[in-house]
């Protein structure tokens, strides 16, 4: 079976606890994952962590960034990690399992940013509008919610053992036919937002629920970089034209 030339980074949002932090990196540092980003770190806690073992390195070259678009900016496909339990997801999660199977189904290529919430409330709605996919630990019903560090490692374990550690290094070329980055879509996502605002299509009511559809559904779409050009040219002539009038 032909390996996918992945560029993991695995992104922790709010994390609160230092020992947690440092398990997520060890974990990491045993199945040869080396990318972490920390999105809004309570302060304090984030100074403290610089003493996992064996994960140094990790560490302390680890980004800390205010918002979640910081983290993926870059990168091609963003996947949500999450118990589904407390959130209407209004999509169907992948088993963890299954996962790269479902990488591979769709040929996934460049970097793939993972984003594991916080240790108290796990990942919100509105990061979750940011992905393209949901991931769920296969745990028991009564009690499906791990530990930070253990998802972290139980993630990493699964996508050693399928053979998704990346071995070489990435192409640098960015094509048209890539998939577009999550930045280049929230570009394009907030392009889009300010020509529905002009048109009064979005009501103050409803307004952030319809922002969060049209996320998903940008998401849906699949768009390469060729794509998210051709559309951010129709939004800024749709722009022009509504400012002539």
């Amino acid at each position: 079976m032909k390996s996918l030339n992945l560029d993991w980074r695995f992104v922790l949002v709010r994390p609160r606890n230092p020992l947690n932090i440092g398990a997520a990196a060890r974990a990491m540092a045993n199945f040869g994952f080396r990318e972490m980003v920390v999105v809004a770190p309570y302060s304090p806690v984030w100074q403290e962590t610089r003493s996992a073992l064996g994960a140094e390195e990790i560490v302390t070259s680890a980004r800390a960034v205010e918002s979640l678009v910081e983290a993926i900016g870059d990168a091609s496909m963003v996947v949500g990690t999450t118990a589904g339990s407390r959130r209407n997801l209004d999509r169907d999660l992948i088993p963890l399992p299954d996962f790269p199977a479902w990488l591979r189904q769709r040929k996934a290529a460049g970097r793939v940013a993972v984003l594991f919430g916080s240790e108290k409330t796990g990942l919100s709605n509105e990061h979750l509008s940011y992905c393209h996919t949901l991931v769920r630990i296969p745990t028991v019903v009564d009690c499906s919610s791990m530990n930070l560090g253990q998802a972290v490692a139980v993630c990493a374990y699964e996508l050693a053992r399928a053979g998704l550690v990346p071995t070489r290094p990435l192409r640098l070329t960015v094509h048209l036919s890539d998939p577009a980055s999550a930045q280049s879509l929230d570009h394009l996502f907030d392009r889009a937002a300010h020509v529905l605002d002009q048109v009064g299509y979005l009501k103050p009511k409803s307004r952030r629920a319809t922002l969060l559809k049209l996320r998903r559904l940008m998401l849906d779409l699949e768009l390469t970089n060729h794509d998210a050009r051709i559309l951010g040219g129709i939004l800024a002539q749709i722009e022009w034209k509504i400012g002539q009038g």
